[in-house]
């Protein structure tokens, strides 16, 4: 089975000489296997019965617009929804299960938003046939014997209730007929299942009860959505991406507010990135494997533990398949509260204090060494990003001094990537790269190491203008790492970004720090994120948007469970993975750990 795939949103036909169609081996013997029924100026269709699959127009498209894809014939009967002809397709369906929580998991862009949309009702599955749709007694038959069946009859019948909370909801502001609405007013009107006034308090809500819609910020904003989903009476719930923008307290009481609703019988269905939380309010998983943006196809549905290190794996023994070329495994702990051991050191600050009008920062003195990595764990609003732009030079501080040169005396030299990046650059992401970092850009290296490992070598001829937010993130990244500095600062790199995306980042980030004998600091919100990357932390602590005080650098360990005691939360380790695991709160190990004081468990 094969199946070609356009990008038409970003295949450029005036600016290429239609090369697809030149270099085509069956155009040359006659066949019309590219043609532009649109016109010249028009994306071209690709007739897949034609395509001999040999690939020539993928390598030849100078915008890398096209894939051309050999998939096993079985395949053909599983096919679920296309989007068009030479468009993305998805084959299969996850499987939900009454009074349980299904966790999706997979790279973005392999279907996970579509497979909750079809079965939220919200788009009829055409079965990969876009020109021909078939009517629900057809779809109803092609699940025949499946689970799926009495799903979609009821569907057809009108007779189940689907709540769905959607990926994107900064765009709720916008809306001018709930933008001057107090919060209050929206929640109520949608509580029509009586659980409002409890989860008014569980979602921390109260200080934001009277706030208009337009004055919240994307953490405020994502509680409110997941609240207002929650609250809805329904037979199926869906939350995709329920904890971006999130820290880690309030993911943990949205994962919460979540598997409560499975304890009440209903069925859930959550796409998340944050394998932590996925971990921790999922029964079972399915994963998504494929091609980004070309297909995607969804796995028989695993025990959350084994279907997440199974996806950590790259490999599913149950259908024989290999979808990652490596496996991801978390570095080796010890249970001794270790130093750094790394080079000499590359700077100290002191003790530093920051005031603004209803907020004051408090940052005791720290010290780090040459290819250090220090993570920065905390609640938003409680002051990391303004330490994170004192050190970058961004704000002065009131009390102290950041430092300007390295122990050394060689003056020091920051690269920053902010928490909100700016997408208004006038050229290309080549442009944009090559303006960060000069000819480095170039180098065999640097491409090995950051661009092939956060998949930017297909996007450098387009315009940063039309990148997508999971796209802008990895070049900001990239642009960070490209610069010659001493210290880099990352505010917030894996927002947008899916788990495959996440620890290729790391890795990437880790890997030039470590051979440039360089420093970082990384603001994470994921503590798997985290773990993985970190050597030192340094925690936050306080009250959220009125008090700040940021620790000393620390070890990995004390600093873990500082912030985990003050969460009320306990972390086990996976023993094949070594993955940190959330305990369910008021289990045999979290009380042994809580007992124990070892909020952070690291083995023996």
């Amino acid at each position: 089975m094969r199946i070609a795939v356009i990008d038409r949103q970003r295949c450029r036909p005036k600016d290429c000489s239609h090369e697809c169609r030149r270099f085509c081996p069956r155009v040359r013997t006659g066949d019309e296997t590219v043609v532009f029924p649109d016109g010249p100026d028009k994306p071209p269709v690709i007739v897949e019965e034609l395509c001999s699959g040999e690939g020539i127009c993928v390598r030849k498209c100078p915008y890398h617009v096209i894939s051309i894809v050999n998939l096993p014939e079985k395949l053909e009967t599983d096919s679920s929804h296309r989007y068009g002809v030479n468009g993305f397709q998805l084959f299969r369906l996850p499987l939900p299960k009454e009074g349980r929580v299904l966790g999706l998991i997979g790279p973005n862009g392999v279907g996970k938003t579509t497979a909750i949309r079809i079965l939220a009702g919200e788009l009829k599955p055409n079965l990969g046939r876009p020109d021909d749709p078939p009517d629900w007694d057809e779809i109803i038959l092609q699940y025949r014997g499946s689970e799926l069946q009495p799903f979609f009859e009821k569907m057809r019948d009108g007779s189940i209730t689907a709540v769905h909370k959607p990926q994107s909801i900064t765009d709720l502001p916008k809306v001018k007929s709930i933008a001057d609405r107090p919060i209050s007013e929206l929640l109520e009107s949608a509580d029509s299942s009586g659980r409002l006034d409890e989860l008014k308090d569980d979602m921390g809500l109260g200080e934001i009860w009277d706030r208009p819609i337009k004055f919240l910020s994307g953490g405020e904003l994502q509680r409110v959505a997941v609240t207002a989903a929650i609250v809805r009476e329904g037979d199926i719930y869906f939350f995709d991406e329920p904890t971006a923008y999130l820290d880690v307290r309030e993911r943990l009481r949205v994962g919460r507010a979540i598997r409560h609703l499975s304890d009440l019988g209903k069925t859930v269905v959550v796409v998340e990135h944050d394998l932590s939380i996925l971990d921790y309010v999922s029964d079972l998983v399915c994963m998504f494997y494929g091609e980004p943006g070309v297909y995607g196809i969804v796995s028989h549905p695993h025990s959350t533990r084994v279907g997440i290190n199974i996806f950590l794996d790259g490999f599913i023994p149950s259908e024989n398949m290999r979808f990652r070329d490596t496996s991801i495994s978390f570095k080796g702990m010890t249970s001794e509260d270790e130093e750094f051991v790394g080079a000499e050191t590359l700077l100290e600050y002191g003790d530093m204090r920051k005031r603004f009008e209803d907020f004051e920062l408090t940052v005791k003195g720290g010290r780090v060494a040459r290819g250090q990595i220090v993570g920065i764990l905390g609640p938003n609003g409680i002051g990391k990003t303004t330490f994170v732009k004192m050190l970058a030079g961004i704000i002065e501080p009131d009390e102290g001094e950041v430092p300007k040169q390295t122990v050394s005396g060689t003056e020091l030299r920051v690269s920053y990537k902010p928490q909100y990046i700016e997408q208004d650059f006038p050229g290309t992401l080549r442009m944009y790269l090559r303006e960060a970092g000069g000819s480095v850009v170039d180098t065999a290296d640097f491409r090995t190491t950051v661009l092939r490992r956060l998949e930017l070598e297909n996007l450098l001829d387009h315009a940063i203008t039309d990148l997508s937010g999971g796209e802008m993130q990895r070049a900001a990244i990239a642009a960070c790492l490209a610069r010659d500095a001493d210290i880099y600062l990352f505010d917030e790199p894996s927002a947008f970004l899916d788990v495959e995306q996440r620890l290729a980042a790391s890795r990437a980030i880790r890997r030039m720090i470590q051979s440039g004998r360089k420093t970082a600091f990384v603001v994470e919100h994921s503590i798997l994120m985290a773990d993985y990357l970190s050597d030192s932390m340094v925690v936050f602590s306080g009250i959220p948007g009125k008090k700040g005080v940021a620790s000393s650098v620390m070890t990995l360990r004390k600093g873990m469970n500082m912030f985990l005691k003050d969460m009320g939360v306990t972390f086990r380790r996976d023993p094949q993975t070594g993955r940190p695991r959330v305990n369910k709160e008021g289990s045999q190990l979290d009380t042994q750990q809580k007992a124990a004081g070892e909020y952070y468990y690291v083995g023996k």
